[in-house]
């Protein structure tokens, strides 16, 4: 690929013109297309794909459109590539870039912040004020791979330096995917306060960023960690990432177990992954007085909230988008130190292009799947050629 002078390239990593994505067209519609390789600008790097993870939010987008927003709407027919959870190689430097070298390997965050809003000041650029107002000018700053621009689901992506994490050599392809679930669960325990050793903590829910939450929970230091849901054998999973106690729902009252395992108090945190209808007053019955509530899942209606309790028991309600303040290097070094085996969530693993198959997999939960990883071929064959 001829590639403007200031693009740094290597020999060893030859980057084509063209390249295999996904595009999404009719809701639930997605074809495997030509699309060109895009080129790195300032402070930009050229990553090629070697494995993404499927999200519940990709289901989300690919079938309803929000939360991805495409030139200011919904992201159909917009020759609109998604996926985000992806990790490669890079291949090219954007002019100027020294902090990564080609060849590296590499997981990503989803946002690159604008970094000149008040939000992004502070290190919160998952809540960009810019987001949604770059549209098709990724010049402004703000941009969400597989949110606002393309994604993972193809063969190359560019990103910006900002959303790199390196990858240890120690960790396998399919592993490095799951960096981005350990940081989302990450950032919600940082925002509750850092969750020191000795607190305790309820994460509901056993779906990826419910196991991963009671991980980096014990990883952490909380204690109990309590895990609540329905399904055996997530919970079972979790009681191997470090769950002390788990409680499945359909069997017990969930309030009055937890109740019970805190000396009648409550804990000092709840992680909401669930979403479920009345996850929000449950888990402000499951906290004590003074207690912290992060939400974590979005909810498919907006539920009635008993406030009155809230306040009455000086109860804080935070809410986190992804995986902001870079959480993903925290996650990823725990998992560098093998802190817990975030393997035991992956489950399935499919070549890109059997996406579909894998996007159903994923969705309709086929073989009780939990992490789906989808894989390009190339990543293979450059193991193999370096081995």
């Amino acid at each position: 690929m001829t590639l403007p002078a200031n693009v740094k390239t290597s020999p060893d990593y030859p980057v084509p013109e063209k390249m295999k994505a996904w595009v999404l067209g009719d809701p639930g519609e997605l074809t495997l297309a030509d699309k060109p390789v895009p080129v790195p600008a300032k402070a930009e790097v050229l990553v090629r794909i070697d494995a993404v993870a499927i999200c519940a939010t990709d289901l989300e987008i690919i079938h309803h459109g929000p939360p991805a927003q495409i030139h200011g709407g919904d992201p159909f027919n917009k020759n609109f590539t998604p996926g985000h959870e992806y990790m490669g190689t890079v291949v090219a430097l954007g002019p100027g870039v020294d902090e990564y070298e080609i060849g590296e390997r590499v997981t990503v965050e989803i946002h690159a912040g604008c970094g000149q809003c008040k939000r992004c000041r502070q290190g919160m650029y998952t809540s960009c004020h810019n987001y949604g107002k770059n549209y098709g000018d990724v010049d402004k700053g703000h941009r969400a791979n597989g949110f606002t621009t393309d994604g993972g689901f193809a063969e190359y992506a560019v990103n910006n330096i900002n959303t790199l994490v390196h990858v240890d050599d120690s960790m396998s392809d399919e592993e490095a995917t799951l960096v981005v679930t350990a940081g989302t669960a990450m950032y919600g325990l940082t925002e509750l306060g850092g969750l020191v050793a000795g607190e305790s903590v309820v994460v509901t829910g056993p779906g990826p960023i419910g196991l991963m939450g009671a991980a980096v929970a014990k990883a952490l230091g909380a204690q109990p960690v309590i895990l609540t849901g329905t399904r055996d054998n997530r919970l079972e999973i979790g009681k191997q990432l470090g769950a002390d106690h788990v409680i499945n729902v359909r069997n017990e009252d969930v309030v009055e177990k937890v109740r019970e395992l805190t000396g009648g108090k409550g804990v000092d945190y709840v992680v909401e992954c669930a979403g479920a209808p009345n996850g929000v007053n449950e888990a402000a019955q499951m906290v004590n007085r003074g207690g912290k509530i992060c939400l974590a899942a979005f909810p498919h209606n907006s539920p009635e909230v008993d406030v009155a309790y809230l306040v009455r028991n000086n109860i804080y309600l935070y809410g986190i988008r992804g995986e902001g303040k870079a959480a993903t290097h925290r996650a990823e070094a725990f998992m560098r130190q093998k802190r817990f085996d975030s393997t035991l969530i992956h489950t399935h693993t499919f070549e890109m292009t059997d996406l579909e198959e894998a996007l159903r997999y994923a969705k309709d939960r086929v073989e009780d799947a939990i992490k789906v990883v989808v894989k390009n071929k190339h990543a293979q064959a450059g193991k193999v050629a370096a081995e």
